[in-house]
Formats: C-alpha cells, structure tokens, sequence
C-alpha cells in the first residue's frame, strides 16, 4: 500500500496542469534589498571614485582660473604676500585648486553620500530627508559666503597688531593655508543643521535630548571653533562659534516645532 501510494503521489506530481488553472509560482527570490558587506564596500569604492572625479574636474576648472581666484583671497592681505620657498607658488597653486574642486564638486558630494545612505532607510525617512539635500548644498554656499566676508575683518584684527617694528607682509604659504581652512570650516559647518534634522527625522535625536546637553554643545562648539580656524585671530572663531550656536538653537526650535 505505501508503494501505491507512492506511486499515486508521482503521478500527480507529474501531471501536467489543466487548462485554465494558474501555473505553480516559484519562490520569491531575493529583492535584492539586501547586500552583503563585499557589496557595501563595492558601492562605496564606486561613490568615492564618481567624487573625486567630481572634485578632479572642479580642481581642472580651478586651476585654469587659478589666478584669478588668488588674486581675490589675496586682496583683503593687500594684494601681495611674500613667496618664501621656489615651490610654495607652485603648491599654493594647487591648493587652492584642489579646494575649488571641492567646492564646486559639492552638489555630486552630496548627492553621492545620499545616494549610498538612503538604501539603508525606510521609505518614509527618504521622503522626509530628500528635501533637506539641495538645502544642504545652498547652506553649504552661504558658510562659504560667509567666510570671505569676514576674512578682511580677520585680517584687520591680526594687522592692527602689526606696529612699530612689525611689517603687514604675510608670507603666502601660511596665509592661504589659513584661507582655504577657513572657508571649508564655515562651508561644512553650515551641514550642521541638517545633520541634526535628519537625525531627529529618524528617531536618533530629540529636541528635548538636544536642550539637555545645550551647555556640552556649546562647549564643543567652542572648542571646535578655536581649533578650525588656525589664524589666531579672535574674529574668525568668534564669527564661526557665534553662527554654530544660532544655527544650532534655531535647529532645536525647529526640530521641536516639527513634532520630535
């Protein structure tokens, strides 16, 4: 009996469907959702690859116009800095080459860390993030903005110094290490807010987590403000700690405002 019904068991099994009846349907593959680590790693390796080629042809278009753009970070030094090495031109040259392809290659920066993020993220998080990418491209800007309009200040203050047996001739190297440091400090600053708000969207910060540890955040802001601008100079850490905080209570505001 139980080598009948074996045998019974195979032949239904072999029988062909009937007409009008659904075919059998096969397991649901993968979605593909997914990845292992050594896929991870290969996306990432893609992303860092399209962004420094981003940033390599930012840098091609910022050494074409590499005079022009030196010429007006140096006006605010009064036009002219003492070149104290035979390669410091050179390396000033590409400095401030490299740093323009940063900044123009920003918006394919940005838009390749979200593209290698938002995977990770529910549907809902990516609606309510995507928004805030183009913001953080124009936030971006105006820190930029910011720092070359307070750069005569700064280098008011520190020439007010500068008397009796003291000449005004910065030495080019170090200065444009100082203005390239400064404007990447104020351009990246200036994401601050929108890294909080995407936290707060995801449920990693609150508004009310944010009031408590107000007084470590505003000495961290301090502490990072002296540390990113290297001119020693109270104008520029000051300006830069000052906009840190406002953005920082006004982000609180917002992210309470908005429910979280």
């Amino acid at each position: 009996m139980t080598d009948a019904d074996a045998l019974r068991e195979g032949a239904a099994q072999e029988r062909p469907p009937l007409p009008g009846s659904p075919a059998p349907t096969a397991a649901p593959a993968g979605d593909g959702k997914v990845m292992s680590l050594v896929d991870h790693l290969s996306e990432l390796r893609n992303r860092l690859f399209k962004c420094l080629i981003a940033v390599g042809i930012g840098s091609v278009v910022g050494l074409w116009q590499s005079s022009a753009i030196i010429a007006a970070l140096a006006a605010p030094a009064g036009g002219k800095l003492l070149n104290l090495g035979p390669g410091d031109a050179f390396a000033i040259t590409l400095r401030v080459s490299l740093v323009t392809g940063i900044v123009l290659g920003m918006p394919v920066l940005l838009y390749q860390l979200w593209a290698f993020i938002a995977p990770g993220l529910t549907t809902t998080e990516r609606r309510t993030i995507r928004p805030w990418i183009p913001l953080a491209l124009v936030f971006f800007a105006v820190g930029v903005g910011i720092a070359y309009f307070i750069l005569p200040y700064a280098m008011g203050f520190l020439y007010s110094f500068a008397t009796g047996t003291f000449e005004n001739l910065p030495a080019a190297g170090p200065y444009f290490d100082f203005v390239t440091t400064l404007f990447l400090a104020f351009g990246l600053i200036m994401e601050f807010p929108i890294v909080l708000i995407a936290l707060s969207r995801v449920n990693i910060v609150t508004s009310k987590a944010l009031v408590t540890s107000r007084r470590y955040v505003f000495l961290g802001i301090v502490i990072f403000a002296t540390i990113a601008t290297p001119g020693g100079d109270l104008v520029s850490p000051t300006v830069l700690a000052t906009v840190m905080y406002v953005l920082f209570e006004l982000t609180v505001l917002f992210i309470r405002r908005s429910g979280h």
